[in-house]
């Protein structure tokens, strides 16, 4: 199990099975960083065309079509001392005749203090003088090849991951994510250091990262859409627009997590998720909106073996 440092000098625009950035084996860490959303890297300077540049991607030894790529997202640090939002909800988040009323998009910069874990209006308005934000950093779009040979846009999602802008991806979680191609071929970007559900200005706060991360490949395994183990919740992510689809994908995906690793019935699954199941609209701005689907894990049984 090894430790890599790897330091980007090419990043892309879409997701697919591009050349290996580098490979890496089952149980190996990798140390790296991330640009932000426009292509500014940790000095302020544009090193990519805007739209989500992508780390990567890693080759991961042993992974084939079929199996899960489990990535265990070890640290996220901002590695600059500010970030930047859009100033104004998204029209489609509200009703048609306010939309036509919303004032023009313009980007604000905000401080970002990693060492106090704030972040902050850097021109504060009179209305927001008090806010001071707690940061949770998380990359908001990652995943692995999407399947076919596809090349898909780092602007949406899939069930091989992508643009997901789930605020839960933080330090500390597990993702799951259904190979499709030799090496899974993962990539990564789009940090930010905190956000909102729903992403519904159509960013966070948009910043880059310094990320460590380590690989599992889980053989006779097999999920259909991505899944998230934090120590508290289990979650499975759909990916697709209607928003009502990509509900039903990851209440879908956890009905089946529910029997297949821990071993209820479908009617027990059921009574279950009835009472405890908890529900985030990660993103509504994409092409493919996200919902999660979440469960607390004080409710399970004992896990299969």
């Amino acid at each position: 199990m090894a430790i890599h440092t790897f330091q980007p000098q090419l990043y892309y625009n879409n997701i697919g099975s591009y050349e290996p950035a580098l490979v890496i084996n089952d149980g190996d860490t990798v140390i790296t960083s991330t640009i932000d959303a426009r292509g500014w890297d940790h000095m302020g300077e544009s090193v990519a065309p805007r739209g989500n540049p992508m780390t990567g991607p890693f080759y991961v030894e042993g992974a084939q079509p079929g199996d899960v790529l489990e990535v265990k997202l070890e640290s996220m640090t901002p590695n600059r001392d500010w970030g930047w939002t859009c100033n104004v909800l998204a029209p489609n988040v509200v009703d048609p005749l306010t939309a036509t009323t919303l004032p023009t998009l313009e980007i604000v910069r905000w401080q970002v203090d990693a060492a106090q874990g704030i972040a902050r209006l850097e021109k504060p308005t009179p209305g927001l003088e008090y806010l001071n934000l707690p940061i949770r950093p998380f990359l908001g779009c990652f995943g692995v090849a999407p399947s076919q040979g596809q090349v898909i846009s780092t602007a949406t999602s899939g069930n091989y991951g992508g643009n997901m802008d789930y605020k839960a991806l933080v330090a500390g979680v597990s993702v799951y994510f259904p190979v499709f191609a030799e090496g899974a071929l993962l990539h990564l970007g789009d940090g930010h250091a905190t956000q909102g559900c729903g992403e519904i200005v159509g960013t966070g706060i948009e910043i880059s990262l310094d990320v460590r991360f380590s690989v599992r490949v889980h053989k006779g395994k097999t999920i259909k859409w991505p899944r998230v183990e934090s120590d508290t919740h289990l979650s499975c992510i759909g990916n697709v627009r209607p928003l009502e689809q990509a509900l039903q994908h990851a209440t879908t995906e956890m009905l089946s997590l529910l029997v297949e690793d821990y071993g209820l019935s479908v009617n027990e699954a059921s009574l279950l998720l009835g009472q405890v199941v908890e529900y985030e609209v990660a993103n509504v701005f994409n092409p493919a909106y996200s919902v999660a689907c979440k469960i607390p894990k004080a409710y399970l049984p004992v896990r299969k073996s």
